[in-house]
């Protein structure tokens, strides 16, 4: 089992910044991605944005283009999300995703996920 703990949300004005932390614990021999999911309320899931392992490919949701940086780090098995430029638009709450290796088997695994609001 993989066991995914965020941190790092909160309350942050129109235009300020927050950075998330997400740490990754357990059996696994490989993390192959860690992304980045949010969800509003009566809105859908979305990814907001994903690195790879290994190649650092990432990718980023067309709204957060320029304001938000995805880093990660591979000792720690860690990734983070700097959110700069934070807009109300940005409310959700925020969850980190991984796919990993535990044993022979390939998985997705999900944390708890934080609360981010934006709001003056």
């Amino acid at each position: 089992q993989v066991h995914l703990v965020e941190s790092g949300g909160g309350l942050a004005q129109p235009g300020g910044s927050l950075r998330l932390s997400c740490v990754a614990s357990g059996r696994m021999s490989t993390i192959y991605y860690m992304s980045w999911y949010r969800q509003a309320p009566g809105k859908e899931r979305e990814l907001v944005a994903s690195i790879s392992n290994p190649g650092g490919h990432i990718s980023y949701l067309d709204s957060v283009k320029g304001r938000f940086t995805i880093s990660s780090d591979i000792v720690k098995n860690s990734v983070y999300l700097q959110m700069d430029n934070l807009k109300p638009d940005d409310t959700a709450v925020y969850l980190c995703n991984a796919g990993a290796k535990v044993g022979f088997r390939d998985g997705v695994y999900w944390g708890q996920g934080t609360q981010v609001t934006v709001s003056s």
